[in-house]
């Protein structure tokens, strides 16, 4: 299908939150909303990345009503006060964007909670974040778009060892991360149906695009070893890549386009996904297990104390 950001809809009197957008995919999704005339909060957890990415935004679009609010996805107790400023400002949410992510770090790292870190932030973040704007969610009927990756190829939940305290390796807890992100993605789309939220929760992916993530993610892990990842990181970019304004067409076509689906999974058409216009996407088998999507979900409001609202499970 043919999208651009000349596509999106008229976007004024609605407002979206997107979660790591000082940069990449959150920066270029933030930008096309704004400049499509939605009032957008940017988030990060950097206030001087903040700052420079409202005037980046400001500097293409002048009359943008954007702001910054910290945010960090590896703090439960941090996603709790975000939701909590939010609630005293807003009374609803029209388009969240689950984008922000960790990729890939050498060793084994926690959050502030005790979760392995990519699981935590990229996944049990963002679980915690919409379970505590459900509110607002369902006041505007929002679009919820969760981020996923073709890393979720191949990736399993492992439900023995979710937090990789047995057996840490970077990419596969990675791969599992946004695979999870995919399984919430549909599950969520499942219980806003049986509850009658209203919602339409849909998943995409970049493909492959050139941002800070793969480059930054290993790391550190000795001046040799970060150089090597980063040439080979160049290499593929290069070869492989679009833009991160090309990545971010598939989320931006998720949160707005009329005819995207509920339930729906959108990425690149061309290169195995990897990079091209946005098209209907293949979920990877094990995102379509509805009794492991609903075994995670509960897992999920296990690890974070959170009842996100009804079980759709229920009789």
């Amino acid at each position: 299908m043919s999208f651009t950001v000349e596509n999106i809809p008229d976007q004024t009197g609605k407002l979206a939150v997107i979660t790591g957008a000082t940069g990449g995919l959150g920066y270029e999704t933030a930008l096309a909303l704004a400049g499509a005339g939605a009032t957008v909060i940017l988030t990060g957890r950097n206030a001087e990345k903040g700052a420079a990415a409202l005037s980046g935004i400001r500097a293409i679009h002048p009359k943008a009503d954007i702001a910054y609010d910290t945010l960090d996805l590896a703090s439960l107790r941090s996603v709790a006060e975000f939701a909590d400023r939010i609630a005293q400002q807003r009374n609803r949410i029209d388009i969240l964007v689950n984008n922000a992510g960790v990729m890939a770090p050498p060793k084994r790292q926690v959050t502030a909670d005790g979760f392995e870190m990519q699981f935590g932030t990229n996944y049990l973040g963002h679980f915690a974040l919409t379970a505590h704007l459900l509110p607002q969610l369902i006041a505007g009927k929002a679009r919820v778009v969760s981020l996923s990756s073709v890393a979720a190829r191949g990736a399993r939940i492992d439900f023995d060892d979710l937090q990789a305290t047995r057996r840490y390796t970077p990419f596969v807890s990675y791969g599992q991360s946004k695979l999870a992100m995919l399984m919430f993605a549909f599950e969520l789309q499942r219980r806003s149906d049986f509850a009658g939220w209203g919602l339409t929760s849909i998943g995409a992916h970049p493909g492959v695009s050139r941002t800070s993530l793969i480059e930054n993610g290993p790391g550190q892990g000795g001046a040799m070893r970060l150089a090597v990842v980063k040439f080979f990181a160049g290499l593929a970019m290069n070869i492989m890549a679009q833009s991160a304004a090309d990545g971010a067409l598939p989320q931006l076509f998720a949160a707005t386009a009329p005819d995207a689906r509920p339930g729906g999974y959108y990425g690149p058409a061309n290169m195995g996904e990897y990079k091209g216009p946005v098209t209907t996407a293949k979920p990877p088998q094990p995102a379509l297990d509805v009794a492991a999507a609903g075994r995670l979900w509960a897992a999920s409001q296990q690890l974070t104390q959170l009842p996100f609202s009804i079980d759709r499970t229920a009789a």
